[in-house]
């Protein structure tokens, strides 16, 4: 491919951004009194997810975090990866993109709220099941994306043409009766940039 721009050859589409961790990290550190230590629950082998928890390294260190990897890679070890980042005291979470997490969203959910952990998804299907917070592309804004360029080729465009397009509408998503149950208070500043508050 040449460019996001000018992919050339028969290439054309709807390109993932991960570089989102810093923003996440951001908003965990305006959401929690004195955040210092953040776990990062990330996946060696979802590539996705191992390209994230890289990415959060110097803006963790930009706002004055330390990180804690919470490195897993089979749902057997969530239980002992949760522990081990409570003993580390970490004061926050931040889950990555990665396909355990999404497979097994109730466990890690459970989790998180067993812990206490004040946590951010990329995905805001596990905030509706217990989650406190995600900020992410708007899922749903790819599909109709994707419509708007078949119909294009379809009446002669060359994909060639077209660029590679990046999300462009991203979503913040609070739920606030899981910040009630693990004793958190969501600053108004925070909560006045929601797109959806769960009540």
């Amino acid at each position: 491919m040449a460019s996001l721009a000018r992919p050339g050859g028969n290439i054309t589409g709807l390109a993932a951004i991960a570089e989102l961790a810093g923003k996440r990290l951001e908003l965990l550190k305006e959401t929690v009194p004195n955040l210092a230590r953040v776990a990062v629950l990330w996946n060696p082998r979802d590539q996705a997810s191992t390209l994230s928890w890289k990415e959060s390294q110097l803006p963790a260190k930009d706002l004055g975090l330390q990180l804690h990897s919470m490195e897993v890679s089979n749902a057997d070890r969530f239980e002992s990866a949760f522990t081990e980042a409570t003993k580390a005291r970490s004061s926050a979470l931040a889950v990555t993109n990665n396909t355990l997490v999404t497979t097994n969203p109730k466990q890690v959910v459970n989790l998180v709220t067993k812990h206490r952990l004040p946590s951010i998804f990329t995905r805001e299907d596990l905030v509706d099941i217990g989650g406190l917070m995600s900020y992410g592309a708007d899922r749903a804004e790819p599909y109709r994306r994707v419509a708007i360029y078949v119909d294009k080729i379809l009446k002669g465009a060359k994909p060639a043409d077209l660029p590679v397009e990046q999300p462009k509408k991203f979503e913040l998503v609070i739920n606030l009766k899981t910040a009630k149950q693990i004793g958190l208070t969501i600053p108004p500043n925070v909560l006045a940039r929601a797109d959806r508050v769960i009540r």
